[in-house]
């Protein structure tokens, strides 16, 4: 019978939370966690301060049978997990002479001569059951505790990650009869976050297990879904029907899985049906070319033009037109005319605009085919962060979009 097992994650370091040091370690234990069939709901970051750090154990200690903290098991004076695991789980510290010495002999075995604050890293708390740790001088241990445990690791990602997986995943499936939780994202483009939740239906998306989630990104949304499962081959096969129901929903708009990127899935299909795209790129470098090249080459680009400025635009192609949308628009189908590729991208940006209001012309995006055309106009401009992955994520959704359905139309 699976366990509904939960853990929390405490991860220790003043440095954390001054913003000196982005905490992966949390990220990568989440990950194993979930693959273990462990549900998460907590992950905590605290300071190098005792009692802060006891009181954090003793909360996640109340909702979650399994606490992994992760850091604070050096020598110095502010590596202090080992002490606050002992109070919270109301124990004292014992000595263990044969991890000094093990600590002693790895310093030797580098030529260095181990300093008199090591000495501390060998006292753990009472009972605690220890993690040989031969990838660094940090002992980590277990400390059992009313049916739970908490499992100190080093703070260093490389120890950390060994042990976590040579020593603590092998002690969590001995202990708990453990289920998996898989995952499966279906990524989508061309529909924004809140049409697509209707599209879904309150039905899947409040169904409990499988489970399903969106998450918003720069052009496009992707729809997770989550299942915990006695087996793998049992996740597989709920997660399978569970796509099916979306699909039947939103399969218009997905155009990979997981991490397939657009770029990719675009160039792949212009290369099976022996067709190319032009692109017009004007006051933001290389944004979709860069993409498109990076994923299949110059194989399937018809034509790239660059300009510096809409400026520089309008006299290439000698006219007068008052917005970006309409100039995108024309140098789109001028494009198209010029190349006879499967379709036409141009992309005006005007470079000296960074964020603005969205009635405000910073960027525009205009396709181009015989049998459809899609346009739309950002408020950011080339100085924006956000220019690049939006522009680019949504002009080539669309024209992925376009192309294949002319080829299912005949």
């Amino acid at each position: 019978m699976m366990h509904n097992l939960n853990a929390e994650i405490i991860a220790i370091g003043t440095e954390i939370l001054l913003g000196e040091i982005t905490d992966t370690n949390s990220v990568h234990i989440a990950r194993v966690l979930r693959d273990l069939g462990i549900n998460l709901y907590y992950m905590t970051s605290v300071g190098d301060n005792e009692k802060r750090i006891a009181d954090a154990i003793r909360i996640a200690l109340g909702r979650a049978e399994i606490v992994i903290t992760c850091g604070g098991l050096g020598p110095t004076v502010d590596d202090m997990t080992r002490q606050a695991v002992a109070a919270a789980t109301q124990r004292g510290l014992t000595f263990h002479q044969d991890l000094l010495d093990q600590i002693a002999a790895r310093f030797a075995s580098f030529g260095v001569q181990m300093t008199a604050n090591n000495r501390q890293q060998a006292y753990l708390p009472d009972n605690a059951l220890v993690i040989d740790n031969p990838v660094g001088t940090a002992p980590s241990f277990i400390v059992e505790v009313n049916g739970g445990a908490v499992i100190s690791l080093p703070g260093v990602p490389r120890e950390m990650k060994f042990l976590l997986a040579e020593r603590v995943v092998p002690y969590l499936r001995r202990r708990y009869q453990l289920g998996v939780i898989k995952a499966k994202v279906l990524r989508t483009a061309g529909i924004g976050e809140s049409m697509l939740d209707e599209a879904i239906g309150k039905e899947l998306l409040q169904a409990s297990n499988p489970t399903v989630g969106l998450a918003a990104h720069a052009g496009q949304v992707d729809v997770r879904i989550t299942v915990k499962a006695e087996s793998e081959a049992e996740a597989d096969t709920m997660i399978a029907d569970f796509e099916q129901k979306l699909r039947a929903r939103i399969d218009q708009y997905i155009y990979g899985v997981d991490k397939d990127q657009i770029e990719e899935v675009l160039t792949r299909w212009l290369a099976q049906h022996n067709a190319k795209i032009a692109l017009c790129e004007v006051g933001i470098d290389n944004v979709i070319s860069a993409r498109i090249r990076a994923a299949h080459g110059d194989t399937v680009l018809a034509a790239v033009q660059t300009y510096a400025d809409p400026v520089a635009l309008r006299e290439a192609l000698g006219v007068e037109v008052e917005t970006l949308r309409e100039l995108a628009q024309t140098a789109a189908e001028t494009l198209y005319k010029q190349t006879q590729a499967a379709a036409s991208i141009a992309i005006v940006t005007r470079p000296d605009v960074n964020e603005s209001i969205d009635a405000e012309e910073g960027s525009a995006v205009a396709i181009f085919t015989p049998e459809k055309s899609q346009s739309r106009v950002y408020g950011f401009g080339g100085k924006s962060e956000n220019a690049r992955a939006w522009v680019s994520t949504w002009s080539l959704s669309w024209v992925w979009r376009i192309l294949r359905d002319k080829i299912s139309a005949n």
